[in-house]
């Protein structure tokens, strides 16, 4: 697929203008279709967004056009375009008397309400792939659930430089033009660039460095401040589609992609990742995943799901369309997976989220964990709190501990489980109402101590407190807390006071 008949964003403000003034937003979408067919959307079924967009305001136009990719009157659309100047730089071709989108165009909500527009390949930004792999090896995808999910995990603080590695339609790159003063993109695939250009120029975001090349080597020995990835992670029998297969051997991309990030990050940078790991036969997945972790670096490793490989072998057949093709080549494909899996001693793949931290500590943090539940996104903040918890941590010994003064964290409410009409709870419960919503149970003393922090003692001063209304050794009971207290500040329900 060329790049040579893709649009140029020579224009791009003025039909920015255009769509602004039509309200074609996230929230003018939502507005138009109705939240039922705005959520078909999502699963690529776009019967009821037809119907909403029957009739002949701008709007209507626009939606039809860029988004549901059918073809509208020529008057229409130079009612609702700066017609002259999209035909001329490629946004729109003709067709007769009928104008047509050379892209998709989809409108994207910002974290602060902006009014973004993410640009990709015909198809493409209704429900994610949805079967884009009929399409050609160098397809560039819209908005996927993997897409916002970075995003969303993503630290965001002002930054000197950030590098998008694998930028695809640029959505990375836009979320880090916001707060980084100079962005790079990066990508193997020479549309996935223009794409990006296109994406960041509609948006009215700052132009970045564009570089070709596969992994780290468009960037040299350059370093930075934050880098975020959303590689081709799927483990294939080969490289099939350039959007999701690596080409490397079993999840070894992702394995150097975190191995190297290292090198690549300034003091106190982050990178961060979606992954996709083996569950290897007589390895635990954990170890396996530490031994990526570069040296130098703290670590948050976080495995969101679990497939079998025969689930794993479907998911990503179905996203190529093979499940609509010849059913003796989907059965061929379907085995080749297969053989490719037991070959490596394969029983699962899992999921997840890999943050590094470069700190430098020769005693580094690396936390390893399976969470399933349901998280509330945005989580940057939860991400870098977590890391900032680690570095408490790791500066202070028990006696340190025991003299810093905490608070509850703001989210957290305690909860008491116990028989109707009893005089004393069960048990005692901890639970955040944000981020990871993490929950924990604790006991007596853990209840009395969580209660009583609000920054006015020290913890030990509330320790010899409770062993004094319990009846218990003061010492005892400080030689055996701080274990149980490292583990509530470690998973964020106590926070150390400001003081």
């Amino acid at each position: 697929m060329s790049t040579t008949s893709l649009p140029v964003p020579d224009h791009s403000s003025r039909l920015r203008e255009a769509l602004l003034a039509a309200a074609f937003t996230a929230d003018g979408l939502l507005d138009l279709l109705g939240a039922p067919a705005y959520a078909a959307l999502a699963r690529s079924e776009t019967v009821p967004a037809l119907r909403a967009t029957r009739g002949t305001g701008a709007l209507e136009t626009l939606t039809r056009l860029f988004l549901l990719q059918c073809a509208v009157p020529h008057e229409r659309a130079r009612a609702a375009l700066p017609l002259e100047e999209c035909l001329a730089d490629g946004w729109v071709v003709r067709d007769g008397d009928e104008i047509r989108a050379a892209v998709d165009v989809r409108p994207y909500g910002g974290p602060e309400g902006q009014d973004w527009f993410i640009v990709s390949d015909l198809g493409c930004a209704v429900g994610g792939a949805g079967g884009a792999g009929g399409q050609g090896e160098g397809v560039v995808l819209g908005v996927g659930g993997a897409s916002t999910t970075l995003a969303g995990i993503t630290v965001r603080r002002p930054v000197a430089s950030a590098l998008d590695l694998g930028t695809g339609s640029g959505i990375q790159a836009l979320h880090a033009a916001q707060h980084a003063t100079r962005v790079t993109a990066t990508d193997l695939n020479p549309r996935a660039l223009v794409f990006t250009r296109l994406t960041l120029a509609l948006s009215g975001a700052m132009e970045a460095d564009l570089r070709e090349g596969s992994l780290f080597e468009p960037v040299g020995s350059d370093t930075y401040d934050l880098i975020v990835s959303n590689p081709p992670f799927v483990i294939s029998p080969g490289a099939r589609l350039t959007y999701r297969d690596g080409g490397m051997g079993g999840d070894d991309l992702c394995r150097t992609l975190v191995s190297q990030a290292g090198d690549r990050l300034n003091d106190g940078g982050y990178a961060q990742f979606l992954a996709n790991w083996q569950h290897v036969e007589g390895e635990d997945w954990q170890e396996r995943l530490r031994s990526w972790v570069p040296r130098g670096c703290d670590a948050w490793i976080v495995q969101r799901e679990v497939q079998d490989v025969t689930q794993y072998a479907e998911l990503w057949l179905r996203d190529s369309g093979d499940h609509r093709a010849d059913p003796a080549r989907y059965a061929a494909r379907y085995d080749a997976w297969l053989d490719e899996f037991e070959a490596r001693k394969t029983n699962a793949v899992g999921f997840g989220w890999i943050t590094l931290r470069k700190s430098g500590s020769e005693r580094p943090s690396i936390v390893t964990e399976e969470w399933a539940h349901p998280v509330e996104q945005p989580l940057g903040n939860s991400v870098r709190a977590h890391f900032d918890r680690q570095e408490y941590l790791r500066a202070r010994d028990d006696a340190a501990l025991l003299a810093d003064h905490f608070v509850l964290a703001p989210e957290v409410m305690q909860e008491q489980v116990g028989l109707p009409g009893a005089e004393d709870p069960e048990h005692v419960v901890l639970r955040q109402n944000r981020g990871m919503r993490r929950a924990t149970k604790v006991d007596t003393v853990g209840a009395g101590f969580a209660g009583a922090c609000d920054g006015s003692l020290s913890a030990g001063q509330i320790l010899d407190a409770i062993a004094q209304l319990l009846g218990e050794d003061p010492v005892r009971l400080r030689d055996r807390t701080p274990q149980a207290l490292r583990l509530l500040i470690d998973e964020g329900f106590l926070e150390p006071a400001a003081r």
